[in-house]
């Protein structure tokens, strides 16, 4: 097939995913009819051939740089919103462009382009290799697709699902929820797919291509009494088919939301201060992810901001904690493949019975660190550099049993699931809103709780963690997304219920002001 350029092929595609939006009966996303399983997709359908990939790469060591990788993408997505008891929107946008990256040290050159050609390729090149200021370096003489496993694979492909199939999964939503509680006053529901291919050609020989689907169905609650107003929501999703999306899922999906709205109600403000926090399973990971987690990234600890950056080998946890960074839990929002600079897919141990064994790395910090590259080099987009960045990360489950961990607090608040947090990578010190919680009182879960924050550093956290439940929880969600250094990028996460014996919490002082 000749090469197109992007302009040329973004009209042809945007009219037919208009025209697909508003035709009854056409499928929607028929513009991309190639199979899920299609190798050599970018050959096939932009003209992207070894020859030319060698010739980029070549352009992009001219200078002398230690390496350099192509970063081809080609991603569709599309989103169908409810409101009002209606699908008031229905929109669609396409990604297509190539990212040239060349390395000499810790430094990189990046340039990109939109146009799938071979003089605006090398023109991007040339920007990348302007980091290096020596001889000239020669790419590997051939390429060797890489045998990748598939965590996430796709039967059907996304863009082939007609978009009269999308519109039951928000109405049946609305619907169930309005049914739930006669308190519902206004529901929004959204349902986005993403597919994703990508294709990783490096200046050691190395190709990779991957097919990345990502879905979520997320529902968003008002609800109503006496003149006061509750919001709350609920998503789920992951690197999922469209058949995951079933009857049961869209209730129980609505069951939650309308649930987790309603409950607010006769929600009060615990006590401020030092008390025992017990962290709920699944979703209360973002805490393990935002607070300890990016502290053990290997650019924040190659650069001496962690507080985990001479901690390898070192006790940072209780020997019953063990926490896992995972690109092959299968559909999880997280899982790679392959990551964005072709190492397959992998589990990384990052402390293990409570010494900090690993740190997750892309290939530049491994190359400082002496290490294999663990499969984190991510980045947002084709626009964006790789950093090392989280897949899955999730603690271990433990000993005890969920019950023991409640009946071991004589005062102190459960949190089910936390949002707006603020974190200084560095240190470590954060602040998240308990959106869903309740107290815990000689023992046993009883008001729930609201309007109150929990205040800590992760460091400290972890290692003020004394308990750990057997009742591992991966967070079920699609919608979340995980920010550093300006991109984006989706992760997943899963903790079991655990103790930490003293956490800060601001809610009601003790004489009865607001915290």
């Amino acid at each position: 097939m000749k090469i197109i350029t992007r302009r040329t092929f973004l009209k042809t595609t945007g009219k037919a995913a208009i025209a697909a939006a508003t035709v009854p009966g056409l499928p929607w996303g028929w513009y991309n009819l190639a199979r899920a399983e299609q190798p050599a997709y970018f050959e096939a359908e932009f003209g992207i051939t070894d020859k030319l990939c060698q010739k980029v790469l070549a352009a992009a060591l001219s200078k002398g740089g230690d390496f350099a990788d192509l970063y081809f993408e080609h991603t569709i997505r599309n989103w169908v919103l409810l409101e009002d008891g209606i699908v008031n929107r229905a929109y669609s946008d396409v990604v297509l462009g190539v990212g040239i990256r060349t390395v000499k040290g810790d430094q990189v050159g990046y340039g990109f382009t939109q146009e799938l050609a071979e003089k605006p390729m090398l023109n991007a090149a040339s920007i990348a290799a302007t980091i290096a200021e020596a001889k000239a370096k020669k790419p590997a003489g051939k390429l060797m697709p890489m045998k990748l496993k598939n965590y996430y694979p796709l039967k059907k492909l996304l863009t082939s699902v007609p978009l009269e199939s999308r519109l039951p999964l928000v109405q049946s939503v609305n619907d169930k929820c309005f049914s739930l509680s006669p308190l519902v006053a206004k529901v929004s529901a959204g349902f986005h797919d993403e597919q994703k291919r990508i294709l990783v050609v490096t200046s050691d020989g190395a190709k990779a291509e991957d097919l990345l689907p990502k879905t979520y169905l997320y529902a968003s609650v008002v609800a109503e009494k006496n003149g006061k107003r509750e919001r709350a929501g609920w998503n789920f999703g992951g690197r999922r088919e469209f058949s995951y999306y079933t009857k049961a899922l869209r209730d129980e999906l609505a069951t939650i939301a309308v649930n987790r709205a309603v409950i607010l109600f006769d929600a009060v403000q615990p006590p401020a201060g030092e008390m025992p926090v017990v962290l709920g399973p699944g979703v209360t990971a973002v805490l393990l992810h935002e607070a300890i987690g990016h502290g053990m990234e290997a650019d924040f600890n190659r650069k001496k901001i962690s507080t985990y950056a001479t901690m390898i080998g070192k006790k940072v946890a209780e020997p019953f904690v063990t926490i896992i960074d995972d690109g092959t839990n299968p559909n999880m929002l997280g899982s790679l493949n392959v990551d964005d600079e072709g190492t397959p897919g992998q589990r990384t141990v990052l402390v293990d019975n409570g010494i900090l064994t690993s740190y997750m790395h892309d290939k530049i910090s491994a190359k400082h660190y002496k290490v294999k590259p663990t499969g984190n080099g991510r980045r947002q987009s084709y626009q964006h550099y790789v950093q090392p960045r989280m897949r899955n990360t999730y603690m271990e489950a433990g000993p005890a049993a969920p019950e023991d961990v409640i009946k071991s607090v004589k005062k102190g608040i459960y949190v089910q699931d936390v949002s707006n947090g603020q974190v200084k990578i560095g240190e470590g010190d954060f602040a998240f809103y308990v959106s869903q919680g309740k107290m815990v009182e000689n023992g046993k879960l009883t008001a729930p709780i609201k309007d109150i924050n929990i205040m800590g550093n992760g460091p400290k956290m972890l290692q003020n963690t004394t308990m750990l439940a057997n009742d591992l929880k991966m967070n079920q969600g699609g919608a979340g997304y995980c920010g550093k250094g300006g991109q984006a990028v989706p992760c997943g996460f899963g903790m079991p219920t655990a103790l930490v014996k003293s956490m800060t919490v601001g809610g009601v002082r003790a004489r009865g002001g607001r915290g």
